[in-house]
């Protein structure tokens, strides 16, 4: 076989994979890369099954801040008084489709509605619609547990040593 490929079972060729190594990220790194990007997922519960969104956020001070509108399935993740929030994950990536190079980041922890006016107003300039509804609200998840991984080629390894025959 050539070096594009592998033989499979039933004379298929199989593309090899290049070399690659998942190396994991540590918080501060994983939620600075969730601040590159503006698109990511929430993943919330909704009629006692697990829902998934996809939203734009943006993060501030560490937390990742999402908008809602009135009729959205999220517009329900409203936690009662004595509660920090909802449990959501979110998670944002950016992986190359033809590498499969890049990282992927989840982020679970409480999701409660930003109350403060000024902010809200802030957030709505900078977390644009993606369908023309005006924004009803804000939610700000607040990271417990971040986890996250970086795809990565493999470097170069130096070639082995091989003795000499002294002979």
């Amino acid at each position: 076989m050539d070096q594009d490929g592998t033989q499979c079972a039933y004379g298929r060729v199989r593309e090899t994979t290049p070399a690659r190594r998942m190396r994991e990220l540590d918080r501060a790194e994983a939620l600075r890369l969730v601040a590159t990007v503006s698109l990511g997922r929430i993943v919330f519960t909704q009629h006692a099954l697990p829902a998934v969104r996809p939203v734009n956020h943006l993060v501030e001070d560490g937390d990742i801040i999402i908008r809602i509108h009135d009729d959205g399935a999220l517009a329900s993740l409203v936690a009662p008084a004595d509660v920090p929030g909802l449990v959501v994950a979110y998670e944002a990536d950016v992986i190359d489709p033809d590498t499969h190079l890049g990282w992927s980041v989840v982020v679970t922890g409480y999701a409660s509605p930003v109350a403060d006016a000024g902010a809200l107003d802030r957030y709505a300039e900078l977390l644009r619609p993606w369908v023309a509804q005006p924004m009803a609200g804000a939610l700000r998840i607040r990271p417990d547990l971040v986890t996250g991984f970086r795809l990565e080629a493999e470097g170069t390894r130096p070639a082995p040593v091989v003795p000499r025959d002294r002979s």
